[in-house]
């Protein structure tokens, strides 16, 4: 028998900024990325699940020893489930989600192995995450397409919900990913399970980001043929090359329906967020995973947010561009509300909002 991929099923990948059922969470819990205890970080991920769910479903992810805390500080609409994850990245690990001109939603589970597995991935350990996609549209009554073997996190794609698809190539042609496929063939299962027909590739992401520069740090879609750019406008900050990069792909490339980009700058924080040896004494690494260190410079950027069906929920870090990037997302969202979530607590576990969020389209299942 033939097996069938989302594209041959009419299926394709809508954007985010489109109307969704709900969104997927994780409560944090793993000490080598939650300091202390995770204490402030679940503060953090309930003020997040909060504003999310004023406009959609919130589904949050807990296991025997972390749903007792999760109650405590969620509203009582969030719904808890009960599917054992080694970390709390959700975007990444929970599946990627299609639609089809009919309005039917479907999940896409893809192999997951810590960004780069024995070559450069983050843990050890990640059977639980690999295993999370399937167990969740199981237990929630959606239809999964298995993309297994071909590794892919949902950080690392955006769809325009047109047929558009902006990854990285720092990323997707990273050694720990997919070595013996070429950058043609790659695409290709871009087109197939993501619906794709033209796939921009930006070269690079955010400095210093340890998923090998996820697209959803440095770039995403407003609407079709409309993005943020995460921008310095320092040429001596190493993040200005890259950023530099990424636009001059987006100012020579048109989307699928032969559209030019209009690019919006999203500046980076003025000062770089870094981890302080107070962050250091509450982690706690398990053999294998990767270590941080005092001064080590976090991927922050403001570029990392979640559209909900009500809100754009934004990181801010106490820096003096915090209110350009509130003033440029209401600006470009002038039918949502803009929420700042002080965010530092999360990209010290190495990501930030929308790492920890998965959207599911408004649909049928």
């Amino acid at each position: 028998m033939e097996i069938t991929t989302p594209a041959k099923d009419g299926f394709f990948m809508p954007g985010e900024f489109e109307e969704h059922d709900g969104c997927i969470m994780i409560w944090p819990e793993r000490p080598g990325s939650w300091a202390y205890g995770a204490v402030a970080a679940r503060k953090v991920f309930a003020e997040i699940a909060t504003a999310i769910s004023e406009s959609e479903s919130v589904y949050m992810l807990v296991n025997d020893r972390t749903a007792e805390s999760a109650r405590q500080l969620l509203p009582e609409k969030i719904r808890l489930i009960n599917i054992d994850t080694d970390d709390a990245w959700a975007r990444d690990m929970c599946p990627t989600f299609v639609k089809n001109s009919a309005g039917r939603v479907c999940g896409v589970e893809w192999e997951f192995n810590a960004w780069g597995g024995a070559f450069d991935g983050l843990y050890k350990s990640w059977d639980k995450d690999n295993a999370a996609a399937r167990k969740f549209c199981r237990r929630v009554g959606y239809e999964c397409y298995n993309a297994k073997p071909f590794v892919l996190e949902g950080g690392s794609v955006h769809s325009d919900g047109q047929s558009t698809v902006i990854t990285t190539e720092a990323c997707l042609l990273s050694k720990g990913r997919n070595p013996n496929l070429t950058k043609e063939q790659i695409e290709k299962r871009l087109h197939e399970y993501l619906g794709a027909e033209k796939v921009i590739w930006l070269p690079r992401g955010i400095y210093n980001d340890e998923t090998n520069e996820h697209v959803d740090n440095v770039c995403a879609f407003v609407r079709p043929a409309e993005v943020v750019l995460a921008w310095t406008d320092d040429k001596n900050d190493p993040q200005y090359a890259l950023s530099k990069a990424c636009l001059d792909v987006l100012e020579n490339e048109t989307d699928a329906r032969g559209r030019k980009f209009t690019v919006h700058k999203l500046l980076i924080p003025k000062k770089p967020v870094c981890v302080t040896e107070n962050d250091l004494a509450g982690l706690e690494f398990e053999d294998g995973e990767d270590i941080r260190e005092a001064g080590e410079r976090l991927a922050a950027s403001y570029a990392n947010f979640y559209i909900s069906n009500g809100a754009v929920i934004l990181p801010v870090f106490g820096d003096e561009n915090d209110e350009k990037a509130v003033a440029l997302m209401q600006r470009l969202f002038p039918e949502r509300k803009i929420v700042p979530i002080f965010a530092r607590d999360i990209i010290i576990g190495g990501g930030n909002i929308h790492c920890i969020t998965q959207q599911i389209p408004k649909g049928a299942k």
